[in-house]
Parts: structure tokens; C-alpha cells; sequence
């Protein structure tokens, strides 16, 4: 089992930036890989960005290519999602999840826990 909390989401203005923060508890994200996904109103979930743990290789959504960073503190034990030049689209619900080392990090299905989500808003 284990417990993510998202923090950091907010209102913004396009072209601002944002730092989401998820920190995890009950297991280690070296054996449960964190990724960031969102919702926004009226469509479905989608994959925004993933970190493989062991490596640090990092991966992207085209939609957030370039804007966005996904980092991690290890010690922290939490994952971060920089992101920058933000636009209307960009407002979603957030969420951390994690999924088993090795599985599909663009798969929504793949992610097994869940944070609660943080709501960012991106005003034009």
C-alpha cells in the first residue's frame, strides 16, 4: 500500500509558472514508479509525465513537451512536476500516481495508486 499527497496546485496566469509536489508514504517510489496524469473538465484522464525511477529517465505528453520537468527528491521520498509558459488547456486536476517498476508509464492502466488530486486552473 501506498499513500501520495499532491500539493502545489492554485490559480495562474497563462504564460506562469506552477511546482506540483507528491509525496509518498507507506512505500518507496524505487519500487513503485510516480508519474503525473490529469483530468480536465469534461474529458478524459490523460498521461502528462512519468520518471523512471532506477534511471532517472524522464518522459513526456506532446502536449507538455518542453514546458514541463518532472524531478524527484529521493531522500524526500516525493516527486515533483515543474511547469512553465502555462496555458488555459492546462487546467485540470492533477493527480500522482504510481504503478510497478518496469510497467507502461503511458498507460493509465498501469497506475494502480492514486493521490487525491490538486486542481490548477490557468486564467487567459
Amino acid at each position: 500500500q501506498v499513500q501520495l499527497v499532491e500539493s502545489g496546485g492554485g490559480l495562474v496566469q497563462a504564460g506562469g509558472p506552477l511546482r506540483l509536489s507528491c509525496a509518498a508514504s507507506g512505500r518507496t517510489f524505487s519500487s513503485a514508479w510516480p508519474g503525473w496524469l490529469r483530468q480536465a473538465p469534461g474529458k478524459e484522464r490523460e498521461f502528462v509525465a512519468a520518471i523512471n525511477w532506477r534511471t532517472g529517465s524522464e518522459f513526456y505528453a506532446d502536449s507538455v513537451k518542453g514546458r514541463s520537468t518532472i524531478s524527484r527528491d529521493n531522500a524526500k521520498n516525493t516527486v515533483y512536476l515543474q511547469m512553465n509558459s502555462l496555458k488555459p488547456e492546462d487546467t485540470a486536476v492533477y493527480y500522482c500516481a504510481v504503478r510497478p517498476y518496469g510497467s507502461n508509464y503511458y498507460s493509465l492502466r498501469s497506475y494502480n495508486y492514486w493521490g487525491q488530486g490538486t486542481q490548477v486552473t490557468v486564467s487567459s
